[in-house]
């Protein structure tokens, strides 16, 4: 009974909701999302593996709409997945070396990007593009999958930027043709731009620009114009520089600012960036303490970067 002037009980937050109809919050978040955000593909291709059957949620067929926590114990094809942290992530800057294979493991047995990288607790690096085992430069990484999806996706015309040295008699004709466009084997390609780096004898350095990330679509232009590459390295991705300290097989965490950057060129909500440990930032500082000095030679010194034509 209650008594006049008096106020009802409250009743729980939970009671409440649960008595309004269609004002239910599911827990969880949805099955394919979190499967992208792992790193193992799209949203829309993750749909294609769970209607296929290849994913199990706690011991049972997953189908689409399906909604996990991160207590949930999920399957791909029978192996357990490591579910990659939903509220924050970390990125980093790699300067692979040529030599190193940009897969996990290499039936092979050559080294791969991943063997440099420091260790993980939980989740994943994934790597945002590819580079190829003859071309160095730089690699970004991320521990989350759908960042690297977005900026790796053809629609978000993200702008990567080599440094190649050519070798052959390169005529304005050339260049002009690779700015318009020619036609490979997988369908027309050109360079957005190309910047002359200097060079003496029949070696000479460009900068070029690409949208895309095709396979080895940078060594096929240049040599549908019958010239070789002789050696090709990327400076950018995006709005993302290597910086010239990390010197080949060395890495270095991006900030908060830069990771911000990261997430806007992706079109995606930025996330709480993970602090390093102790003891990372030790062994990164320590890389950077141990690198030799250059050897001297001019004959092959990289040109400085040209300023871009307006």
């Amino acid at each position: 009974m209650i008594r006049r002037g008096a106020h009802p009980p409250k009743e729980p937050k939970a009671v409440l909701d649960a008595a309004a109809p269609g004002t239910e919050k599911v827990a969880g978040e949805k099955l394919q999302k979190v499967l992208a955000r792992s790193g193992l593909g799209s949203r829309r291709e993750m749909e294609r593996w769970i209607e296929g059957g290849r994913v199990d949620v706690e011991g049972r067929r997953a189908s689409l709409g399906d909604r996990v926590t991160a207590r949930d114990r999920i399957s791909i094809d029978g192996k357990l997945l490591e579910q990659a942290p939903a509220e924050q992530t970390r990125c980093i800057i790699y300067h692979k070396p040529t030599g190193e294979v940009c897969s996990r493991k290499d039936p092979q047995g050559r080294r791969t990007v991943f063997e440099r990288l420091p260790k993980l607790k939980s989740g994943r690096w994934i790597s945002i593009g590819r580079l190829d085992f003859n071309t160095s430069g730089l690699l970004l990484f991320t521990t989350d999958g759908e960042l690297a999806n977005s900026l790796m996706h053809p629609s978000a015309n993200i702008e990567r930027e080599y440094m190649v040295r050519v070798m052959g008699v390169v005529g304005e004709e050339i260049l002009q043709r690779l700015l318009e466009g020619v036609a490979l084997d997988d369908g027309a390609a050109r360079f957005t731009d190309i910047q002359d780096g200097g060079g003496d004898g029949i070696n000479h350095w460009y900068y070029v620009v690409l949208m895309e990330g095709r396979n080895r679509e940078v060594r096929r232009l240049w040599e549908s114009q019958g010239l070789t590459v002789s050696r090709l390295k990327r400076v950018r991705y995006g709005n993302v520089f290597i910086p010239s300290r990390v010197k080949q097989g060395q890495w270095t965490e991006m900030d908060a600012k830069e990771v911000k950057g990261l997430y806007e060129l992706a079109k995606l909500p930025s996330k709480q960036v993970k602090r390093s440990t102790i003891k990372e930032k030790e062994v990164m500082e320590r890389q950077f303490g141990k690198r030799k000095s250059p050897v001297s030679n001019p004959g092959r010194k990289p040109p400085q970067r040209p300023q871009k034509r307006r």
